[in-house]
């Protein structure tokens, strides 16, 4: 199933390491259709114009949906090394969509698709400057570092908030002030 221009929905629930460590423990696939539309959404909105721009062949999805399967082993210890197989936050990632818990309430409240990428050859800062300056709709856009993925969102909210972490994994917008300022000139429509 096509979710774009460019990406399936295989693409899209199969990228991650983890996945890939163990997939015939995981299931990778949304339950609920309105998760499939907020992916779909999002590859409209964000990551179409972004593949354009750059090429299907630059553009490298590093993690997509994240099932309860999947955030169950992200969760967990690698037995081998002894480290944790990943970092999320499914209350306020989006990467769960509009997935249902067991209790009946969404994993995460801030509804849409979330996903992390990154443009091979190109400095994440420049991308985030590039995204910023086409004005896309972004819900939350995280910046890990030059060199690592992006995290981006696409939701009903459309905060256009920005993010980065501290060594300790702490978010913070220190050190962000020109893209802050920029989004919010953007948001008003500003030259």
């Amino acid at each position: 199933m096509t979710i774009g221009k460019y990406l399936t929905l295989a693409d899209f629930c199969t990228c991650t390491n983890t996945y890939n460590k163990y997939p015939d423990k995981i299931d990778p696939w949304p339950k609920n259709p309105q998760t499939i539309q907020a992916i779909q959404a999002l590859n409209q909105k964000i990551l179409d114009p972004i593949i354009d721009h750059f090429g299907q062949d630059k553009f490298k999805l590093t993690y997509g949906f994240c099932s309860p399967d999947l955030k169950r082993y992200l969760n967990q210890k690698d037995p081998l090394t002894g480290i944790k197989n990943g970092r999320i936050d499914p209350t306020r990632d989006q990467h769960m969509g509009y997935e249902i818990n067991r209790q009946g309430n969404y994993y995460c409240n801030r509804l849409g698709a979330a996903c992390d990428f990154i443009i091979l050859d190109w400095e994440s800062d420049h991308l985030v400057q590039w995204i910023l300056t086409q004005k896309l709709p972004f819900d939350s856009l995280y910046f890990y570092g030059k060199t690592r993925p992006i995290h981006i969102s696409y939701g009903c909210q459309h905060k256009r908030d920005i993010w980065t972490f501290t060594p300790t994994g702490q978010p913070t917008q220190k050190g962000l002030t020109d893209w802050l300022e920029l989004a919010k000139k953007i948001e008003k429509n500003e030259p």
